[in-house]
């Protein structure tokens, strides 16, 4: 199962872009909860299974200023990962992806001018193409049934942040 569903909307916190701030925690966390419901029980039943989730290098270090309610979700996204790993034992595996700059359309989320301008310089001078991700699930995906590869982080080798 690959929970690959995200918005980024990028403002500063005195933006109050509160409707942004709903959307985020809807899509970012509930999207991947929802996801882990709909796939846990046939992974139970079956003894395997292997959830992917897609974070952020925003959920390791804090994307600020302007991304503090979208890291604060994919913060949690890793949280999630790393609590249902615990959960679920051995015999189903948990990887949290966190990208850098991804060439995807995660990079027209913001409504704010300064915030969208900053993305779109961030994306501009560092994207790499999105079958780099492909590559990372793929590692992920053909380990031995008794190897979790918890946590990959991938980003642009000139990524600063």
């Amino acid at each position: 199962m690959i929970n690959n569903a995200g918005i980024m909307a990028i403002a500063p916190m005195n933006a109050l872009k509160v409707d942004e701030w709903d959307r985020m925690i809807d899509i970012n966390i509930k999207g991947v909860l929802y996801g882990v419901a709909a796939a846990l029980p046939v992974f139970e039943k079956q003894e395997s299974g292997h959830f992917i989730n897609i974070s952020s290098i925003a959920g390791v270090k804090v994307f600020s200023p302007g991304g503090t309610v979208y890291s604060g979700t994919k913060f949690a996204v890793r949280a999630i990962s790393e609590g249902l790993r615990h959960e679920v034992g051995g015999k189903i595996r948990t990887t949290t992806i966190e990208p850098g700059a991804i060439e995807s359309e995660l990079k027209h989320g913001s409504s704010d001018k300064g915030g969208a301008a900053a993305v779109k310089e961030l994306y501009e001078n560092n994207a790499i193409p999105a079958d780099s991700i492909a590559r990372a699930i793929a590692y992920a995906i053909e380990q031995p049934a008794d190897v979790d590869v918890n946590e990959i982080i991938i980003r642009p080798t000139v990524q600063e942040f």
